[in-house]
């Protein structure tokens, strides 16, 4: 969209507009105007905003485009999403006037180095390979990817996701049931729409999903998670779904147990719930034998989401659901008439990039990186800090340091003071987990190793092991 427009809203009725002009993506627009409302103090910290739909048919806008405006806000911190009361401007501190902002070293406000979990490091992308793919592609593309787009996701990318899943991670799905989304969260937004609520959840997992669910109505209650995984024999008949990472338990680790796996299954069966399996780093086995989809056990029951976000990169926004044939259909009619999420030139590039082996080639190559890096981090841990035990260290992007109680919070303050970005282990604990009676809190670190260049890598763990409480 790059048309300039005009529309306002009022909110919950007050005189306050909400002003949307401007060139450009009427997503980021919206966001703009929310983010300069809050900033300006015109929508003060615990104003409750209208429901997404509402906000929407005011606007003038597709009630996806709000949601997702409602859910990135929410996920960097503008909003806050509870089940119950709705979306509201996020409560925070009052903000330190300049004459009484303490003297900070720059290196503490300002990151140098990233050990946030979740992405790859961007510097080696795939650059040459995908431009072969991509010249490939459009050269082949019929007339009609160019068009409309079909919601389900063009035909191609569907028919090598359904190959090569199947080949890799033991997923059984015709291209028919495979639905193009552009990521995770997309598909989890669609799912909560579709399926309803309550959801079960591991009671560790991305704060992220579980705001994006609440945001769309549908509540989660925390399942208790030790070294077997997800403990699936507190689920209910109440609950329609259970979100789980089976293949690599994030962020704590570990694979979901081969009897937990059979019962959540068997769950799924005896109550009509639907598993939503969230297959995120799933090509990524180090140091055991890959751990196949849940999917594979019962298609009619089980979700699979996946996305290139770990694999390639974030900014491609296009991910996959492996849907039970009975929810295809209410899936797409949720996303809408026509594709507005991933771009048809991309899904092609894609198709090609799997069909010519490229895709297979570039896993191979970051699971060594990945292993690289992983095995570097535990040898700076055995050196410097053979008291802080390292877990979930098989698969993955990322890895836990578990630390001493109570000490969670000064060690990330220490990181922070080292120019480090990492995460504390409880940032990810739901927070209904410990009023249940579940988990109480693990002081730990959430430690990513894909992101930093290989030249900046070793310095970030100098900077890890310093920030590290004494043995």
């Amino acid at each position: 969209m790059t048309d300039s427009w005009v529309n306002s809203a009022e909110i919950l009725g007050s005189d306050l507009p909400l002003e949307l002009s401007g060139t450009g993506n009427r997503r980021a627009l919206l966001m703009a105007a929310l983010r300069e409302a809050v900033r300006s103090g015109r929508l003060a910290p615990g104003t409750r905003l209208p429901p997404y739909r509402s906000l929407a048919a005011d606007l003038g806008l597709a009630r996806n485009t709000v949601a997702d405006a409602y859910a990135e806000l929410v996920a960097e911190g503008w909003l806050a999403a509870r089940q119950g009361s709705g979306t509201r401007v996020a409560e925070r501190a009052a903000p330190v006037t300049p004459a009484h902002r303490p003297r900070t070293p720059e290196r503490a406000v300002r990151p140098v180095h990233d050990l946030v979990q979740g992405q790859p490091d961007p510097s080696v992308f795939p650059r040459t390979a995908w431009l072969a793919s991509a010249r490939r592609a459009l050269a082949a593309a019929p007339d009609d990817a160019f068009g409309p787009g079909d919601p389900h996701g063009r035909p191609e990318l569907r028919r090598a996701l359904a190959g090569y899943l199947a080949r890799v991670r033991g997923v059984r799905a015709a291209p028919e049931r495979i639905v193009v989304c552009s990521g995770a969260a997309h598909g989890l937004r669609l799912l909560a729409e579709v399926v309803g609520g309550p959801w079960a959840a591991e009671e560790y997992g991305l704060p992220f999903h579980r705001e994006l669910l609440a945001s769309h109505g549908v509540g989660t209650r925390p399942l208790g998670v030790d070294p077997d995984g997800a403990r699936v024999d507190g689920l209910t008949r109440r609950d329609r779904a259970v979100l789980l990472t089976p293949a690599h338990q994030f962020p704590t680790g570990g694979p979901l147990h081969p009897g937990r796996r059979a019962a959540v299954v068997d769950w799924a069966r005896a109550t009509g719930g639907l598993v939503v399996e969230d297959d995120y780093d799933g090509e990524f086995r180090y140091d055991r034998q890959p751990v196949g989809a849940v999917q594979g056990l019962d298609p009619e029951h089980v979700v699979l989401l996946g996305s290139v976000s770990k694999s390639l990169s974030p900014t491609l926004r296009i991910g996959w659901m492996v849907l039970p044939q009975r929810l295809v259909g209410p899936v797409v009619a949720a996303k809408g008439e026509r594709e507005q999420f991933s771009s048809a030139t991309e899904q092609l590039t894609l198709a090609d990039f799997v069909e010519s082996g490229a895709y297979d080639r570039r896993v191979r190559r970051m699971r060594q990186r990945h292993r690289r890096r992983r095995d570097q981090l535990v040898a700076a841990l055995e050196r410097r800090a053979p008291h802080v035990r390292v877990t979930g260290i098989a698969a993955g992007l990322h890895a836990v340091l578990e630390l001493p109680p109570g000490t969670e919070r000064s060690v990330v303050r220490a990181a922070a003071w080292q120019g480090l970005a990492v995460e504390g282990l409880s940032d990810y604990l739901h927070p209904a987990a410990a009023r249940e009676g579940g988990a109480v809190a693990r002081d730990g670190l959430v430690v990513g190793y894909a992101t930093p260049t290989e030249r900046a890598y070793p310095q970030a763990l100098e900077a890890l092991c310093r920030a590290l409480p004494p043995g």
